[in-house]
């Protein structure tokens, strides 16, 4: 398929999510500086695991600055309940220096007026934090069109041939980037979330209960 019969097919298919769960409402109270180190919390674990990660560290420390001076094997043990906690309390500290080293203070709220390409550059200049993590941020936090492609997404993406079978996160990032729905990019990735979440699993999908099943490259290879 061309560009823009990809266009045309995601379009359809976004249709069907959306008469399927709804349109996800966007939350008001997203910070980027909270919502970034979430999402770093969110990386290689689950939902629940990563919740429970940051309430433990917002509980324990009230402020950035507390994070930023905490000792990083106590952080480390705080956020422990959402794995990688060596790795993650690192990046966590590397991120809040960097604010204070380079901006004097512990806000991220400048990212939002920034160009999305240079905005998306900087992020991912930083260690620890991919295409996805920066995408969050932005669609999340700033309301910016990008589309972020998680595990659930990069699958589906895949099933239903919107994306090459063996493409990576980064291509998968591209190339969906140029093909959702304009206006659509948030819905779209919520709903693709929730439809990875219940029916097209990774193990055994519900592909009986799919509506998307005319679309899918996939479904015989679960249905015998």
């Amino acid at each position: 398929m061309d560009k823009k019969e990809l266009m045309a097919k995601l379009k359809e298919i976004n249709d069907i999510l959306e008469d399927v769960f709804g349109i996800p409402e966007r939350s008001q109270d997203e910070e980027p500086l909270g919502t970034l180190i979430h999402t770093i919390l969110s990386q290689n674990t689950n939902d629940t695991n990563s919740e429970r990660a940051f309430n433990n560290l917002i509980e324990k420390y009230p402020t950035w600055e507390d994070v930023l001076s905490a000792d990083v094997k106590e952080l480390a043990e705080t956020i422990r309940i959402g794995g990688l906690a060596g790795q993650k309390s690192v990046r966590i500290k590397q991120v809040l220096k960097w604010l204070k080293d380079n901006y004097g203070k512990l806000n991220l709220d400048f990212i939002c007026d920034m160009d999305t390409t240079d905005a998306i550059q900087l992020l991912t200049s930083l260690k620890g934090i991919g295409l996805k993590t920066a995408n969050v941020l932005l669609c999340f936090a700033c309301g910016k069109e990008t589309f972020p492609v998680d595990t659930h997404i990069l699958r589906i993406s895949k099933r239903l041939a919107l994306v090459p079978e063996k493409a990576s996160s980064e291509m998968a990032h591209e190339i969906m980037g140029q093909i959702y729905p304009k206006g659509k990019a948030y819905s779209l990735h919520v709903n693709m979330i929730n439809f990875g979440r219940t029916i097209c699993h990774a193990r055994k999908p519900k592909c009986r209960e799919c509506p998307l099943i005319n679309y899918c490259i996939a479904w015989q290879e679960f249905m015998q």
